[in-house]
């Protein structure tokens, strides 16, 4: 479990790339910005690893000794709605990821859990469900014990991927804990979240549903977004005056001492995940002066 609220960017930001460096460099890189999380984009990948197990050791490595939490987010091409060979490749694709997690010692495999199609919401519930549960059981079989898998809220209403949805799979399956995405529910709810008590809102449905840990040390997104009446558009820059308001979040995880990893996925990865962080600092220390 996280001992602190833990900020990071979702893949490697330009400034790195431009370095040359291998991947198993990043976390001292993220650490020397002031930076202790990072999720590890797998999101092109196949149904085999496509990343060698040397190096994904040596990234795992380096996380342990700067301090860095890791996780992966798996391949876009997941879909547990599909047709049954879709379906097949998918449990694939999130065994390929996890096993790599594996490789360097992530915590957590990030997926879409899939599209509705012409399934109804409950058909394609149930079609998530065994697959799902497929996987866990194959990674039980393969020997991967620590790594959870963690559905993600969408940001699209054609997606499998409500809260309902997020949480219902995570109390029917085993080794899974929700993955927040606070842009992608305010997009999909037509921009939902304006208040602290609108955050708070979801905070507490979580809790009540799946317990105290799962709010404690919550997997998140965070970025601001422009939406349409189909849900999300695209992502934007905290500056750029869309919502919704990292200030309410962190409000909420200083009031009821959370300890969420937060992982940016603005355009500016590692700038806004700073920003993040920073935002919540100064709350956590507002509240400190004033007792």
């Amino acid at each position: 479990m996280a001992d602190r609220p833990r900020f990071g960017p979702a893949g490697v930001p330009l400034a790195f790339r431009e370095l040359n460096r291998p991947i198993f460099e990043f976390p001292k890189y993220l650490r020397d910005e002031g930076l202790d999380a990072f999720e590890y984009q797998a999101v092109r990948w196949g149904t085999k690893p496509q990343m060698n197990k040397e190096i994904a050791e040596k990234l795992g490595a380096k996380a342990r000794e700067h301090d860095v939490w890791l996780t992966v987010h798996s391949s876009y091409f997941v879909n547990f709605c599909g047709k049954i060979g879709t379906i097949e490749a998918s449990k694939n694709r999130l065994i390929a990821c996890a096993t790599a997690a594996n490789w360097m010692d992530a915590h957590l495999v990030v997926f879409h859990p899939g599209f509705y199609v012409n399934r109804s919401p409950k058909e394609a519930m149930e079609l998530c469900v065994k697959a799902i549960s497929d996987v866990v059981e194959s990674m039980k079989t393969l020997g991967i014990a620590k790594v959870k898998l963690g559905p993600e809220t969408a940001g699209r209403s054609s997606r499998l991927g409500s809260l309902d949805e997020v949480l219902t799979l995570c109390e029917r399956v085993d080794s899974t804990e929700p993955v927040v995405d606070w842009a992608h529910i305010h997009a999909r709810e037509g921009g939902k979240l304006k208040t602290v008590d609108d955050f708070q809102k979801i905070v507490d449905i979580i809790e009540k549903r799946l317990g105290t840990d799962a709010i404690r040390n919550l997997h998140c997104h965070f970025t601001h977004i422009e939406f349409t009446e189909k849900g999300e558009k695209r992502h934007h820059i905290l500056d750029e005056g869309y919502g919704p308001d990292f200030q309410c979040l962190a409000t909420v995880i200083a009031e009821l001492g959370l300890k969420p990893v937060i992982i940016s996925e603005s355009p500016i990865l590692d700038v806004d995940a700073l920003r993040m962080q920073n935002i919540l600092l100064e709350e956590l220390e507002k509240r400190k002066s004033h007792k």
